[in-house]
């Protein structure tokens, strides 16, 4: 059928030529992420390999083949009911802040955590395995919930507060962290983050016509395994042992119960990525509208949600959403063909162990730079998508995102037997130094958006929805949600507490409620009259 004719409402085509640039570009994204879980649990946790392989990424793998399969299922209908022939699915995958945030702050703090209770290394990981399905059960309930009442959400905190708190993550832990990976193996890592640069940020042309990020991973491989053979690598290079494909179904099981108590000290971390991807689905759905794609924004939540939920049940540790770039994969000429071509390759490569291989075979130095890429896209499209007279509450934010990244890194530089001691001693200066890390990062993000969405709230000049942010926090401290005095993050009942810990809470949450005071004096005098910022209701 010609293409410049309407496809038939009952035959749309089940592939064209653009599908394949738009197979490349999702499947590396996909494959990219599950590399820096696997990089981020063996080579930083040192997780046992064949858990990371054979238990999460089995289930994982399927979450995206059932949203792909959904979304693919959405385009052709929609394409039947419009006549049109260039209706371009939705892209799934997995997402990368939460899926790295849940390897970094959730999967491997608790699988050290399980050891230090005394479980040994395999023992451990199960419990860790069952703890993310339990995780991803969490959210996604959460998120079949507020498909619903999406929209309603995110109009209750300004986007600089959505943003925000997500590009704190970004800054921080995707760009640090991933960047001292990069840097191990500096010839391999800084030229591949360079590659990644040139063609991402600068928009560069290679002489080879083809997937640039693709490209940029072929390369960046390539000139590991030739300097390592060679001689010219980083210390400790070794050439992967050959692991034959072992078929795992991703079946449904019931091990997430047994992660659900664990999962509930992790809600001040899960309910904000839940949120955020109801966030990111309501944006993504404006998107695709504005470029001719009239999805219904409900529906578009709920196979996010639905799909998180399978991956849970049957084992998987990484929430899906839809991507962002909807209309870069309508312009590449991608129709509905790519989401079924990618839900296929990584689901089914998931259960035949394929994926598991190619992940096992990527080096950590050229993974990692791609990671340290979305995490600056992130933040720049966090100051790009915002009021400019939000940038300064942004900043703040991303404030508890580093106290968080020294609590995750104060284990491995200081003894036990000195932490405990640090924790507790007062040396009259005010609280413990180490204690004082440890209850900012607890709950940093939601603490960022209620810090950004407070101090947007007063360049608005309206101090008393700051001071009602406030009180939230004040509340939530009490109860661990923000600022837990457990170090591990945990929640309580502020009654339950004593000594330091009890006088730490209520200094954290006097703190929010003097300062409510403050600006609610501040708002009975005469305040200048200012534009609403983004988001205000």
């Amino acid at each position: 059928m010609p293409a410049s004719h309407p496809a038939s409402p009952a035959r749309p085509r089940w592939f064209v030529a653009g599908d394949l640039n738009g197979f490349f570009g999702l499947v590396v994204d996909n494959l990219s992420i599950l590399g820096f879980i696997a990089m981020a649990l063996v080579g930083m946790f040192q997780f046992p390999p064949e858990v990371v392989f054979t238990h999460m990424f089995p289930g994982t793998a399927f979450g995206v083949l059932v949203g792909n399969l959904l979304y693919t299922v959405m385009a052709r209908r929609l394409a039947a009911r419009t006549g049109r022939d260039d209706v371009t699915a939705m892209p799934l995958g997995l997402d990368a802040p939460t899926s790295i945030g849940m390897a970094l702050l959730v999967l491997g703090p608790a699988f050290v955590a399980f050891k230090a209770q005394g479980m040994d290394p395999q023992a451990a990981a199960i419990a860790t395995w069952q703890l993310g399905m339990a995780s991803l059960v969490i959210m996604g309930l959460l998120k079949l919930v507020l498909s619903f009442f999406g929209e309603a959400v995110t109009r209750a905190l300004p986007r600089a507060a959505l943003l925000g708190s997500i590009a704190g993550i970004a800054l921080v832990l995707m760009g640090l962290l991933p960047l001292l990976e990069t840097l191990r193996s500096p010839l391999v890592g800084f030229v591949t983050l360079g590659l990644l640069l040139y063609v991402l940020i600068a928009k560069g042309k290679l002489p080879v016509r083809g997937p640039a990020v693709l490209l940029a991973f072929v390369f960046g491989t390539l000139l590991y395994y030739g300097l390592g053979m060679a001689g010219l690598g980083a210390p400790g290079f070794q050439v992967p042992a050959w692991t034959a494909p072992q078929i795992v179904l991703p079946l449904p099981t019931l091990g997430f119960l047994e992660g659900l108590p664990t999962a509930m000290s992790y809600l001040p971390l899960l309910l904000p990525f839940g949120l955020l991807m109801v966030v990111g689905g309501i944006n993504v759905s404006e998107s695709a509208r504005a470029a001719g794609d009239d999805y219904r924004t409900r529906d578009i939540l709920l196979v996010e949600a639905v799909a998180t939920l399978v991956a849970g049940v049957c084992g998987g540790v990484a929430q899906t959403t839809p991507y962002i770039g909807q209309p870069a994969y309508k312009h590449m000429g991608a129709r509905n063909g790519y989401t079924l071509l990618t839900g296929l390759f990584i689901g089914i490569g998931g259960m035949l162990g394929i994926v598991s291989g190619l992940v096992q075979w990527l080096p950590l130095a050229v993974l990692a730079p791609i990671i340290v890429y979305v995490g600056i896209d992130i933040t720049t499209q966090a100051f790009q998508a915002t009021p400019k007279q939000h940038a300064g509450a942004m900043v703040l934010g991303f404030l508890p995102s580093a106290a968080y990244l020294l609590a995750i890194k104060a284990p491995g530089w200081i003894a036990p037997e000195q932490m405990g001691a640090m924790l507790a001693t007062v040396d009259g200066h005010g609280l413990p130094e180490l204690a004082v890390i440890f209850a900012l990062g607890n709950g940093f993000i939601i603490t960022s958006m209620l810090w950004i969405a407070t101090v947007a709230a007063m360049v608005d000049g309206r101090l008393r929805r700051a001071c009602g942010f406030l009180l939230v926090a004040a509340g939530l401290t009490l109860f661990g949600l923000i600022h837990s005095v457990d170090p591990r993050g945990g929640i309580y009942l502020p009654w339950d507490l004593e000594g330091l810990a009890r006088i730490i809470s209520w200094q954290f949450a006097g703190a929010y409620v003097a300062l409510a005071i403050v600006l609610g004096l501040l708002s009975l005098q005469k305040q200048p009259v200012k534009p609403l910022g983004d988001g205000a209701a």
